[in-house]
């Protein structure tokens, strides 16, 4: 069974930085295709697509994050990461990671948790004002 284990949150004020990583254990990346997104959700409140990367190094950004998250990966690590700047408080959530094998473009044109199989267990980010 496919594993996805998220690091890296924390608490942080405004306009400080994270990095997330989520490590992909008995899938590897040098696979084909597959898309990976990164999710968010504060409470009471539905989740939220952040950034997607495709197998193929495709990526996609919600509108609210442009310019300064950015996603990335390492294959042959199979991890995925979140680069995140300039961090506001209203970015406090818990974030998870996701996986779906067998296809591509799955954050557009609308990012979709029902689109990926499989999560992470959540890493919490808290941005203090």
């Amino acid at each position: 069974q496919v594993q996805l284990v998220e690091s890296g949150g924390g608490s942080v004020q405004a306009g400080g930085s994270l990095r997330l990583s989520c490590v992909a254990f008995r899938f590897s990346f040098l696979n084909y295709p597959y898309c990976l997104g990164w999710f968010r959700q504060a409470p009471g409140e539905e989740a939220e697509g952040v950034a997607g990367i495709d197998s193929d190094g495709t990526k996609t950004y919600a509108d609210s994050v442009k310019g300064r998250f950015t996603i990335s990966k390492v294959n042959a690590m199979n991890t995925l990461y979140l680069q995140m700047n300039s961090l506001k408080p209203e970015d406090t959530a818990m974030y998870y990671c996701a996986l779906e094998i067998g296809r591509l473009r799955c954050f557009t044109p609308a990012p979709r948790p029902g689109a990926y199989t499989y999560w992470g267990q959540g890493t919490q980010v808290t941005v203090s004002s």
